[in-house]
């Protein structure tokens, strides 16, 4: 059973809302000048990583610049914009979450393929909240059998998209490419890890 509110609060999109999971998307969730902050201090405070990656016969770069860390108490090296932003998506979801992945999009030509989740790493009945800060990047969400719907969601500064436990099953989600000139975004994807304590 996913653990997402059943009825959309106020300012809510309802993307979706079927056996195939339930998508949620909250453009104001944080105000602007609150975004602005968080991504500036999440921006210098965080030792971001240049990972490379096999695909196929040959490593790559990794399109985009990542970072980690766990939601514990004990964390010395959690920036506060993080734990302020953990604190309010936790407040809003009821979900505890144990882990937030980062993402740093520098420009248009950084990237995240379509994918899911893997599901032995989200605690079962868990969704998945991305909050957005920075540039406005589209984010592509489509179901991976028939109907084939696709989805396109504009992921701007202070938005939270909550996709339930259910989508990593159905549906991938990535962030594609654009020559578009657009500024650079952060994204913190909040995850309740299995067996993992607050």
């Amino acid at each position: 059973m996913s653990q997402l509110p059943l009825f959309a609060q106020t300012g809510e999109t309802v993307l979706a809302d079927d056996a195939r999971g339930r998508i949620v998307y909250t453009p104001d969730f944080v105000p602007a000048e609150v975004a602005r902050a968080w991504f500036d201090e999440v921006r210098g405070a965080v030792a971001w990583e240049a990972q490379r990656r096999q695909m196929y016969d040959r490593e790559v770069d990794v399109p985009r610049l990542v970072g980690h860390f766990r939601l514990v108490p004990e964390a010395a090296n959690l920036p506060e914009a993080i734990r302020a932003a953990a604190r309010k998506v936790i407040a809003a979801t009821g979900v505890v979450f144990t882990s937030v992945g980062l993402n740093f999009y520098r420009d248009g030509r950084d990237s995240v393929a379509p994918h899911n989740d893997h599901l032995d790493e989200i605690a079962a009945g868990c969704p998945i909240a991305l909050l957005s800060l920075g540039a406005t990047r589209r984010m592509t969400i489509r179901a991976k059998a028939a109907p084939r719907r696709v989805l396109h969601v504009d992921l701007a500064a202070g938005s939270l998209l909550l996709m339930s436990y259910e989508t990593q099953i159905h549906y991938t989600h990535g962030v594609p490419k654009t020559t578009e000139r657009v500024g650079a975004r952060i994204s913190l994807a909040f995850r309740a890890r299995p067996g993992s304590r607050p």
